[in-house]
């Protein structure tokens, strides 16, 4: 890369961190043009001049030019998906173009698959470390699911796909941005904000005056948005946020039209079910189960139906039981879709006296931090601290070093916790570096930790429901694989190359520490007095955990089997709409269903922009493993070193290297089992409350 490296742009300067402060748009396209054609010609390059490919000689050049492509583009991606702008949108799309005809070119790149077929059947093979012997046969079974025994005709029409795809799923997102940050509601009598709590008022306020108007503003952003629907008492207000938010991105509501993505999700639908055929798949669910850890779409149908089975008989009971408390203390005959949160949020305080606001106090951000980065050191032997960034995209970005018992640095990470406009909703990890064997020695992961909560005001420090706690819980999971890996092959290290359905046991493995008064003691303290979590407290938090389990879960198995139903049997072209497909899944495992008027699909990014595209089941297929994996702790306590370190050693260090079957056997001594997740969830093997 020197040769790059002397040309003034930023993101061709690996020496160090990305520059955050110095990227501009204008960088972008050309810096990417340039590592792609250097690519190019290298891999030629060796493909003609390698006369005996083995790892060292040919897998570990290739694995250099990857990542180095890769540590340009991930801060690209990251910017464009948290300091949004219109110059980057146009630049970013234009390179995911150019970047997709490059993979797939590489996919079919048929002199660089048989030079890897060739290590592949070489005697040498067989002594190489676990983790390269997967990279390879991983690479193998890629060239295949990127068309390379297509004829040339077909080739190219799946090149074409490939760049359409990334096209339309980075439209869909950005639609989905624009119509969130498009819409808001002003309030200017404060008898319209009764119910809402003081943090959600105030930054509200906040909003109202960087807009220049008086009262309050309240947005689609999640802060804003559940802080109403859960506890506004003006049923008026929740109505018409429910509208907005239930509309956003389609052809109807507040913005209907304007950013619709109706057109975007059949478009791409169809191209994936042509780009499953024309590798001789049935649909693109049986595509996508080649690089999974379930073995067939009937596994996946028979695995939501028998949850659906135990789950949905008590998820009606739970519907019932609310609209019983609603007509009886409320005054609500009929549950309207934005009564659902708001009138839950009544009856939990009257079953258990608790609601997500009253503990808000006792969790502000920094305490949760350092409570989070201490129980991580307790199971696994690290410590996490403050350190210096070069440059970062926003002054509220903290960065992070990560140690291991012996001083040694194993990683860094960035954090951003805070929404605000012009940056993606949700929380995620990403990969900024990844860790890989060099010349000059291993290459330090470094992790993107984003969040959307709510930003201090006035001063005072962001303050976390419990269920946000577990949300930050659940990413930081995520990066402890990516960051605590051991693994030396770039393809296979952290979360690379683990499949999708077995990529969430750590984050979700981790979640389960936010119910342990050990945990929480360490987690919380008040932000006037510094009291830790009272023990009452938690005992009504405890208690009300699986409040509305049971309708949680239904909604979740709703997701699962339409995104799985969608990429199956549903033919877009035909009579059937996504809409009417829906309807057809809520008939089957829905115990609430939304109005006709809601446009849910049309902001599904995790299936039609986020990867998870016939693989939503993942989130309820990892917790069978993360509950089982955490019952081991129930068995011999919660700090226990011993079992910290097994999981350390099976699940985060090995990454990608080997079968997540394997591994989870590894750690656990048996294969999952469901029981700990129906214990965890408060429902018995037969589906009842428990």
């Amino acid at each position: 890369m020197k040769e790059t490296m002397q040309c003034g742009n930023p993101l061709l300067d690996l020496s160090g961190l990305p520059d955050f402060g110095a990227i501009l748009p204008e960088h972008v396209e050309p810096a990417v043009d340039r590592v792609l054609s250097r690519n190019r010609r290298e891999i030629r390059r060796l493909i003609d001049t390698v006369e005996n490919p083995g790892w060292d000689s040919f897998m570990a050049p290739l694995e250099q030019l990857a990542d180095e492509l890769e540590r340009i583009w991930a801060p690209v991606s990251h910017l464009n998906a948290v300091r949004d702008s219109e110059d980057l949108r146009t630049v970013y799309q234009k390179c995911l173009v150019k970047l997709s005809d490059y993979w797939v070119e590489l996919g079919q790149n048929k002199a660089l698959y048989r030079t890897i077929q060739r290590i592949r059947h070489h005697d040498r093979f067989d002594g190489l470390e676990q983790a390269r012997r997967k990279a390879i046969d991983n690479d193998l079974r890629d060239f295949r699911l990127s068309g390379i025994d297509l004829e040339p005709a077909q080739r190219e029409r799946f090149r074409e796909i490939s760049g359409e795809l990334s096209r339309l799923g980075n439209l869909f997102s950005r639609n989905l941005l624009d119509a969130t940050d498009a819409w808001h509601v002003d309030v200017t009598g404060e008898a319209g904000l009764d119910g809402i709590p003081d943090h959600a008022r105030q930054a509200a306020r906040q909003a109202a005056g960087e807009a220049g108007v008086d009262g309050w503003r309240f947005t689609l952003q999640e802060p804003s948005y559940k802080a109403v629907m859960n506890h506004a008492e003006d049923g008026g207000l929740r109505e018409e946020m429910y509208r907005a938010f239930a509309t956003r991105a389609s052809e109807t509501g507040p913005g209907g039209g304007k950013w619709d993505n109706s057109g975007v999700m059949r478009d791409i639908l169809e191209l994936r079910r042509e780009q499953a055929q024309l590798l001789g798949y049935g649909h693109y669910a049986e595509y996508s189960l080649a690089t999974r850890m379930a073995q067939s779409t009937d596994e996946i149908f028979g695995f939501i139906r028998q949850l659906s089975d135990k789950c949905r008989p008590a998820g009606l009971k739970e519907v019932e039981r609310l609209k019983s408390f609603a007509r009886e203390n409320l005054g609500l005959d009929d549950l309207a879709p934005w009564d659902y949160a708001w009138a839950g949020e009544r009856l939990r305080q009257h079953q258990y006296g608790f609601s997500g606001e009253t503990v808000r106090p006792y969790f502000p951000l920094p305490t949760v931090l350092d409570g989070m980065f201490r129980i991580a050191g307790r199971l696994f032997g690290i410590d996490v601290e403050p350190a210096d960034a070069p440059s970062v995209w926003h002054p509220d970005v903290r960065f992070f070093r990560v140690r291991d018992r012996d001083g040694e640095t194993r990683a860094y990470f960035y954090a951003d916790l805070y929404a605000r406009r012009h940056k993606r909703g949700g929380a995620w990890m990403a990969d900024c570096v990844g860790r890989r064997a060099t010349d000059a020695g291993v290459q330090l992961p470094v992790a993107f930790l984003t969040c959307n909560f709510t930003a201090p005001v006035d001063g005072r420090p962001c303050l976390l429901t419990h269920e946000e706690v577990i949300t930050l819980f659940h990413e930081f999971g995520h990066g402890l694989h990516h960051m605590l890996t051991r693994v030396d092959v770039a393809a296979v290290a952290g979360i690379n190359g683990v499949p999708w359905d077995a990529v969430e046991l750590p984050s979700q493995f981790l979640e389960n520490w936010c119910w342990e008064q050990e945990a929480l003691d360490l987690v919380s303290g008040h932000v006037d007095t510094g009291e830790p979590l009272p023990v009452e407290l938690l005992e009504k938090m405890r208690r009300s955990r699986n409040f509305h389990s049971a309708m949680g879960m239904c909604r979740q198995l709703e997701f699962a089997l339409f995104d799985m139903r969608l990429h199956s049997g549903f033919d877009p072209g035909g009579g059937e709409t996504v809409l009417d497909l829906l309807e057809a899944v809520r008939d089957e495992v829905a115990v609430v269903r939304a109005p006709a008027f809601n446009r849910f699909p049309h902001s599904f990014g995790h299936i039609f922009a986020g990867g998870y595209a016939a693989g939503y089941y993942s989130y309820l297929w990892a917790e069978v493993l993360s509950a089982d994996a955490f019952s081991l702790f129930e068995e011999t306590g919660i700090f226990d070193r011993d079992s910290g370190q097994r999981f350390l050693h099976w699940i985060l260090e090995r990454g990608g290297s080997e079968e997540p079957m394997v591994l989870f056997e590894g750690f656990r001594g048996r294969k999952p089992t469901v029981d700990a997740l129906l214990r965890h969830s408060g429902l018995s093997p037969l589906g009842e409350a428990a």
